[in-house]
């Protein structure tokens, strides 16, 4: 099933000067993986601080391409410039999940109802990326499946956001989107259990 996933490669193409610039800087994948995580726990206690300021609905979008970028270019720097470390492994997966937790509970500041909507998501897409990496402890490869990875979260988050910011929609369409959201992302932590088992037999 077609993920936003699958445009990474293209994605890190853009990138691979401004990795090349990090490493000349001597900025470590450890150090933008860490980045990308304080940005987005910032960002999601901005929300709840000033959640009627629509200028911070509208930086969302922003800040989500920002963190997907980061999240790229610590995997290159790790991978084309030798700075694999077994802590980076950690903080890859872990930070990764923190920041989804974050940025989703965010929308919670929105209105009292949306908090255990919010609560559940973020839950289930921590379970979604727990279940891609747990692929690799039965001899299969880290699973990135969709319909509802990392990506098309940031997306539908970047997207609800700005429609936020422009008073578009407000705490009722937030709730009728995270509802299927919710569904879909159970369907993809199904889906890599299934397709990491399908791998390793």
């Amino acid at each position: 099933m077609a993920s936003i996933y699958q445009l990474k490669p293209a994605f890190q193409d853009l990138l691979r000067p401004i990795a090349g610039w990090l490493f000349r800087e001597g900025i470590t994948a450890n150090q933008v993986t860490t980045v990308a995580a304080v940005l987005s726990v910032t960002y999601s206690a901005a929300l709840w601080l000033a959640p009627s300021t629509s200028g911070l609905w509208f930086g969302l979008p922003a800040v989500l391409f920002v963190r997907m970028a980061l999240n790229a270019l610590d995997g290159m720097l790790a991978r084309e410039y030798g700075q694999k470390s077994r802590l980076g492994a950690f903080l890859n997966e872990l930070c990764d999940i923190v920041s989804d937790a974050a940025l989703i509970l965010g929308f919670a500041s929105l209105a009292p109802n949306l908090t255990m909507v919010c609560a559940v998501f973020a839950l289930v897409a921590a379970l979604s990326e727990t279940a891609g990496i747990c692929a690799q402890a039965c001899g299969a490869s880290r699973r990135y499946d969709g319909p509802m990875g990392k990506s098309d979260r940031a997306f539908l988050l970047g997207a609800l956001g700005l429609g936020i910011g422009a008073h578009w929609i407000g705490p009722g369409v937030v709730l009728g989107a995270f509802l299927p959201a919710i569904a879909a992302t159970a369907w993809t932590t199904i889906r890599r259990v299934r397709a990491a088992l399908t791998e390793a037999s």
